[in-house]
């Protein structure tokens, strides 16, 4: 008895205290609410976000294709991107994470196109123009970009584009020779110089550039909260590690050396996205140049639920999920940055693609990860992915002139997309909006 006593006390010490650090991280955001100033750029002060003086959370989406969208050429639609942000805006969200743009040929079935960089240096002055497009909307609309430069996946051509340009041959591709030869492909670009230096010239193109509609150069532009390194970047090897944190530092002091109106985040998926290697996690997210930590939650891709019971694992999902970011709060702490949930996702039930399939189980994770990331006062945003909005889609695998929908190219189409029909999933992240 006096052991089970013991314990009970143990653990409510570890709850008092747990409550104690959170009301000083919260009593701490509200006192910088006077000492900050008021800037229109989304501001970092030890834990908090800031924006014209006041603490700043979100929860928001990916909209990986606004910049497309926003073009007036291949793929553009500027009255569906006004009709998507205005949809998006009634439900709270202000917060969109975005490619700036896909690189390489086109005509590759899992790759997203039009791409913006058909060759280093060579750009598509369409998507350029859609970028600022929307921009310039989501301005008006007083909204937020995440926008990320590169993509250790195949999907926009990312690592294995800059690969090719830099002499390393034709890469592999998961679709045609399977993710291990891909993954072993990409655990060179962590090491390969000539391909960052490709990048670099891309990362100063995009950011020194000027809004052609607004006249606002890119980094003055309060729309724009934070510059993202990548998409997932990852070292794919135990060798490449140490080479992947050096890169990573030299493109963020990079950004920042054109860029200090802007945040900096890595785009990383946390501890997973680092081999599973939580030291390296926290060594590259403690460099003085990132500001905020990111993580991305996938419970069917990383097996904590199975395609044929999804509705049976979804409390397994969210067990393994707080699990995860509980991991991910603690480094956020020790290092005193906020954290950023931008990437979660759940497929819709019996793994059925079609819009007018019922979401319960997704519904159920979402609200999890919503109310398990306002509880915590480390967390100051969460995206989910993504964004599929009027889109329908016609095709398992999306072929060009479909719908663009949340799931990238290379994803089945209605995997993850959250569409306007979906009216269960927006009443649940309608009601997490409300309570920012």
């Amino acid at each position: 008895m006096k052991v089970m006593i013991r314990l009970f006390c143990v653990e409510s010490l570890k709850k008092i205290l747990l409550l104690m650090a959170t009301a000083v991280l919260l009593v701490s955001c509200a006192e910088r609410k006077s000492a900050t100033d008021y800037s229109p750029f989304v501001q970092r002060e030890g834990t908090c976000f800031m924006l014209k003086g006041q603490e700043y959370r979100f929860v928001g989406t990916n909209f990986w294709y606004g910049a497309i969208l926003g073009s007036e050429g291949q793929g553009g639609d500027r009255q569906r991107l006004c009709r998507e942000l205005d949809r998006l805006h009634e439900l709270g969200i202000d917060n969109l994470r975005i490619l700036v743009g896909s690189d390489g040929q086109r005509g590759i079935a899992t790759k997203v196109e039009p791409t913006l960089q058909v060759a280093p240096g060579v750009y598509n002055d369409t998507i350029l123009a859609g970028l600022d497009y929307l921009l310039q909307q989501m301005g008006a609309r007083d909204m937020k970009a995440v926008l990320y430069l590169n993509n250790s996946w195949e999907w926009s051509g990312g690592y294995g584009f800059y690969l090719e340009q830099a002499g390393q041959g034709k890469q592999p591709r998961p679709e045609t020779d399977g993710y291990p030869a891909f993954m072993q492909a990409m655990s060179r670009y962590a090491d390969c110089d000539s391909a960052h230096q490709l990048f670099y010239d891309y990362v100063r193109f995009i950011i020194k550039r000027t809004n052609q509609y607004t006249r606002v150069p890119y980094t003055d532009d309060p729309a724009i909260m934070a510059w993202q390194i990548g998409n997932e970047p990852r070292a794919f090897s135990e060798e490449a590690k140490e080479p992947f944190a050096q890169w990573l530092s030299e493109a963020s002091a990079l950004i920042r050396s054109l860029d200090r109106n802007h945040l900096i985040s890595i785009g990383s998926e946390g501890i997973w996205g680092c081999e599973n290697d939580s030291a390296l996690y926290a060594r590259i997210s403690s460099d003085p140049n990132i500001d905020y930590l990111t993580a991305h939650i996938w419970p069917y891709n990383w097996s904590w639920a199975r395609q044929d019971s999804l509705a049976e694992d979804v409390d397994q999902a969210c067990r393994l999920s707080g699990q995860y970011l509980s991991q991910h709060t603690a480094i956020a702490n020790r290092l005193q940055k906020p954290l950023v949930v931008e990437e979660f996702g759940y497929p819709r039930d019996g793994f059925v693609f079609n819009p007018a399939s019922p979401t319960t189980a997704r519904d159920s994770y979402y609200d999890y990860i919503f109310s398990m990331a306002m509880a915590d006062a480390l967390v100051k945003g969460c995206n989910f992915w993504g964004w599929g909005g009027e889109a329908r889609p016609r095709h398992q695998q999306w072929m060009v002139g479909d719908d663009y929908t949340g799931d990238p190219a290379q994803e089945a189409q209605g995997l993850n997309s959250v569409f306007d029909c979906d009216s269960t999933t927006l009443s649940v992240i309608k009601k997490y909006n409300a309570k920012e």
